[in-house]
């Protein structure tokens, strides 16, 4: 299976998005990007949908919150707009600290993607640094959570940077994760929890090219939570980055 195309996580351009959606959007398509990766999914549906086909952009994942009961109407919003592969974005710390808390998690996530798969969606998390830092049994959770689904179709995106902020080396937890990982983020920087201190990809410490190739079958999502500079001139950087290494857009 070939690796998918690269995306933008558009939470990266929230401000710029918020002051002016439409031009935001075709100056990512300026800059060669064809798909994103929309968050607040529900709420941002109506108006999202006509700017990213103005600008010819496909949204193939995107984050929205599906566990507490309202994943109704993020099926909605997907089907609404093309979407794939729905993605949970934040589970808070206290949810990850026992083994019945996570294994309770992968129950709700494993009934989440049974109903997603008769509208055809898939369903999935993204992590942060606190799944990994906490330990479930000498284990970090976020792979707790993994052997909890069993052959359940929940999948993961998996955030390489709070990955390796969190104290996991994110190569090896690839290795371990396999092919539940279906989507990267890829950010770099000081592997700090300092957003401000986030630099675009190949700039900073994190291993991005023994990432892409430990998962040769993601999708590697661009994403700054925070950048010092210019943020399409650190997105332009972190597309040159990921192209020199055989990403395509």
């Amino acid at each position: 299976m070939p690796r998918p195309s690269a995306s933008v996580q558009l939470y990266t351009v929230r401000d710029a998005l918020a002051a002016d959606l439409s031009a935001t959007t075709q100056r990512l398509a300026d800059l060669g990007v064809r798909a994103v990766e929309p968050y607040g999914l529900v709420e941002a549906a109506d108006t999202l949908g006509p700017a990213l086909a103005a600008a010819h952009l496909t949204a193939p994942t995107s984050h929205v919150t599906l566990h507490g009961g309202v994943h109704d109407a993020a099926f909605a919003a997907a089907r609404a707009l093309g979407v794939a592969t729905l993605i949970d974005p934040y589970i808070p710390e206290e949810r990850w600290t026992t083994r019945s808390d996570v294994a309770a998690l992968a129950a709700e996530f494993t009934e989440i993607a049974r109903q997603a798969a008769d509208h055809g969606l898939q369903v999935g998390y993204h992590n942060h640094w606190w799944e990994l830092e906490t330990l479930v049994d000498g284990t970090p959770a976020l792979e707790v959570f993994a052997d909890e689904l069993g052959d359940a179709p929940v999948v993961l995106e998996l955030d390489t940077y709070w990955s390796a902020v969190g104290g996991v080396d994110p190569v090896a937890l690839l290795g371990r994760l396999g092919e539940r990982v279906v989507a990267l983020h890829i950010k770099d920087g000081p592997i700090s929890r300092d957003t401000a201190l986030q630099q675009p990809a190949g700039q900073g410490a994190m291993p991005i090219a023994d990432i892409l190739a430990a998962a040769p079958t993601a999708r590697p999502v661009i994403e700054f939570d925070e950048y010092a500079g210019d943020l399409f001139e650190g997105i332009a950087a972190s597309i040159a980055h990921v192209r020199s290494l055989g990403v395509e857009l």
